[in-house]
């Protein structure tokens, strides 16, 4: 490199310092410095769950409604016994008695809830947990049967219903326990049901955020790894013109210095609009055109309405360069390339057209798996899986034509 434009190129008064292509990763704006964060597994739920199913107040409130249920069936069937044994005037103790039976269940629901919870943690053998969900189902009959009779002897008074005898306790607590170990089943079931279901959500969310980060990593890696393929072409595009034209090489100096600083800034953003991809595209061409002169002519074709829709960035710049470099080393005089851009209903349409020599039929694999195009593949297949389309196609009269297809989405205003 002359002395004189090394000189211009490091002299900070000719390339302010946030443009210099010199700087190093750590020197760079934060906002400017590439990212990459991704958890190596899936982080496991905590407490009662890291994605819950439904919210605390909802639960309380079917908490509510299906021991009200309960309640109310078990009067149906108390009171229709009434009335099939002709027994009158029962219809007020019986509601009493199945609703203050039922809400006392919806007041220990919470410790039960506990309790089985606590059981299943301990994950051991069946024949070691049986004997603990014996023992939570005794407490828990002795406790309902307690407040059953604490609750019914309060507010029996109050309700008009006069003294309520519970009977003799020694021989109420084993009858309710029937019942009681019966309705206890049906509870922790539905718990250990409830409980699956709610972890197998949380592995499958996990496992969504997992795949998600992965793909953005992937994106990520896949884009350090075009940019320095850019750039050390551009790099050897002006040192075939700094022997030639000094002046000229110091320019495109310039240029680039623009387009890495516009790189760099935009480094966690994989998709842009086309317009801001075009607008790239052009200040690359420049870069080119410098070179080449009169021997390089690109037209572009972009309808109005495929300016707004977003692109994955640095799309179109290795389709472009592909294009001059085959070209070049087809023994083209002139290199014509063109880039058109519209929408097809929800589709965006977009093609680099050239007027190389194709492709012939056995070197497309070798075409593919240059740096550029198999980029380009995996970054679609990243960003969009199935949903898009990278077709090559040699061109009538010779040339070759490279058609993307995407789905349309715009960008948003502002």
């Amino acid at each position: 490199m002359p002395d004189d434009v090394a000189a211009r190129f490091y002299n900070s008064r000719e390339v302010p310092s946030d443009q210099s292509l010199t700087k190093t990763p750590d020197a760079l704006p934060a906002e400017a410095r590439p990212r990459l964060s991704v958890s190596s597994s899936p982080s496991p739920p905590s407490g009662p769950g890291r994605y819950s199913v439904l919210s605390r107040s909802t639960t309380v409130l079917i908490t509510f409604l299906a021991f009200t249920a309960v309640g109310f069936l078990n009067f149906a069937y108390r009171y229709l016994d009434d009335l099939a044994r002709q027994q009158q005037h029962t219809f007020a103790r019986r509601i009493f008695e199945e609703m203050t039976g039922a809400y006392s269940g919806a007041l220990l629901f919470p410790v039960l809830l506990w309790a089985v919870r606590w059981i299943r943690s301990r994950r051991g053998h069946w024949l070691r947990v049986l004997p603990l969900h014996l023992l939570t189902a005794v407490g828990f009959s002795v406790s309902d049967t307690t407040l059953m009779a604490i609750s019914r002897s309060l507010l029996a008074p109050v309700f008009g219903l006069g003294v309520y005898d519970y009977g003799i306790m020694y021989f109420r607590y084993p009858m309710e326990f029937a019942q009681h170990a019966i309705a206890y089943c049906v509870m922790a079931g539905g718990i250990y049901v409830f409980d699956f279901y709610r972890e197998a959500r949380n592995r499958q969310v996990a496992s969504a955020e997992l795949e998600a980060q992965l793909t953005q990593a992937q994106l990520h890696n896949l884009r350090l790894q075009l940019q320095p393929h850019f750039l050390f072409n551009a790099l050897n595009t002006i040192s075939s013109v700094m022997h030639e034209d000094v002046r000229r090489a110091d320019a495109m100096l310039t240029q680039l210095s623009d387009l890495l600083r516009r790189t760099l800034q935009g480094a966690d953003v994989h998709e842009v609009p086309l317009h801001e991809e075009l607008e790239f595209l052009r200040n690359y061409l420049a870069i080119m055109q410098a070179r080449f002169g009169d021997d390089l002519k690109v037209e572009f074709a972009v309808e109005p309405p495929a300016s707004d829709a977003l692109v994955p960035q640095l799309l179109l710049q290795p389709l472009v360069e592909n294009s001059i470099r085959h070209g070049r080393e087809a023994g083209s005089s002139k290199v014509n390339v063109q880039v058109r851009a519209r929408r097809e209903d929800s589709r965006l349409m977009l093609q680099v057209i050239d007027n190389g020599p194709g492709i012939p039929q056995l070197e497309q694999g070798t075409w593919r798996r240059g740096l550029g195009l198999s980029n380009t593949e995996e970054r679609l297949e990243g960003m969009y899986g199935a949903d898009h389309q990278l077709i090559l196609e040699n061109t009538d009269g010779g040339g070759l034509t490279v058609t993307v297809r995407l789905p349309f989405r715009a960008a948003e205003a502002g």
